[in-house]
C-alpha cells in the first residue's frame, strides 16, 4: 500500500475541487494554495501514482497536450473554451459509432472535443 503524503492529499483535493480536466500547471498552481512547497516534479510523481492506482487518467487534448481527470465519470467528451483556455466535461455521448464508421472499420474507442466559447467568457 502506498502511503498518503501531504502533497498527494493536496493533489487529490485539487481534483475534487475542480471537476474538470486539469493541466500540470493548473495542478501545481492550485496545489500550492494548499501546500506552499509543492513543485512540478512532486506533482508529476504523484500524478503517475494516481494514474497507476486508477484514480486519475490522462487525456490527450488536441491544443493543450496532456490533461488529467478523475476516473469513474463514464464515457464522455470535452469542450475547450478558446477564450479562457479551460476544458470542461460534456456529459454523455452524441456519437453513434455505427453511423459514423465506414463499412469494414472496427471502432475501438473515440474522443470528441468541441471548441468555442464557454458561458463565463460569452
Amino acid at each position: 500500500m502506498r502511503r498518503n503524503t501531504i502533497q498527494k492529499t493536496a493533489i487529490e483535493k485539487v481534483f475534487r475541487q475542480h471537476e474538470r480536466p486539469l493541466g500540470i500547471d493548473e495542478v501545481v498552481t492550485y496545489g500550492r494554495e494548499l501546500v506552499k512547497s509543492l513543485n512540478q516534479a512532486t506533482v508529476y510523481r504523484n500524478l503517475k501514482i494516481l494514474i497507476e492506482d486508477g484514480w486519475l487518467e490522462r487525456i490527450a487534448h488536441p491544443v493543450l497536450g496532456v490533461l488529467y481527470e478523475r476516473t469513474g465519470k463514464g464515457h464522455h467528451h470535452h469542450f475547450y473554451c478558446r477564450e479562457c483556455d479551460l476544458t470542461f466535461d460534456l456529459p454523455g455521448c452524441p456519437v453513434n459509432e455505427d453511423d459514423a464508421t465506414p463499412e469494414g472499420f472496427i471502432v475501438e474507442d473515440h474522443e470528441l472535443f468541441l471548441f468555442g466559447i464557454c458561458p463565463s467568457c460569452d
